[in-house]
C-alpha cells in the first residue's frame, strides 16, 4: 500500500478524509502537525514520516506533534494526542500530548485544515 505523505495546501473536508483512512487498521489517518507554522501533514504509515516531510519544508522540531484523525468519530473525538514522535523529555514525556495549551493550538489548526 503506497502512502502519499502531504502538507496540506488547502482545508479538506473531513469527507475527504476517509479514503486515507481505510488503509489503517483501526481507520484513521496519521497527521503533524506545526503549532508555529500552523500547517499539519497527512497520510503517512507512521508519523516519524510526516515529521521529516515537515522537517524537510523548514519546520523546527519542538513544534512538531502526532495526532490521528478519526473521520468516522464525532467532533470531539475526531483528533487522538497520540504518537510516538510526541516523546521528548524534558518537553514531553509519554506519547500523549500533555501540555493543554499545545493541545488546544492543535485543535485550533486541525479545524482551520479539516472543515
Amino acid at each position: 500500500m503506497k502512502f502519499t505523505e502531504q502538507i496540506l495546501n488547502k482545508p479538506i473536508k473531513r469527507e475527504e478524509l476517509a479514503p486515507f483512512s481505510l488503509k489503517m487498521e483501526p481507520a484513521l489517518v496519521k497527521a503533524v502537525v506545526d503549532i508555529e507554522k500552523e500547517i499539519m501533514a497527512i497520510d503517512a504509515s507512521m508519523h516519524v514520516d510526516l515529521r521529516d516531510v515537515l522537517l524537510k519544508n523548514g519546520s523546527a522540531i519542538q513544534n512538531l506533534w502526532g495526532i490521528n484523525l478519526y473521520p468516522d468519530a464525532s467532533a470531539e473525538k475526531l483528533v487522538e494526542f497520540d504518537s510516538m514522535i510526541n516523546i521528548r523529555p524534558p518537553q514531553n514525556r509519554s506519547r500523549d500530548i500533555e501540555d493543554e495549551s499545545i493541545r488546544e493550538k492543535i485543535l485550533t489548526i486541525v479545524k482551520k485544515w479539516i472543515q
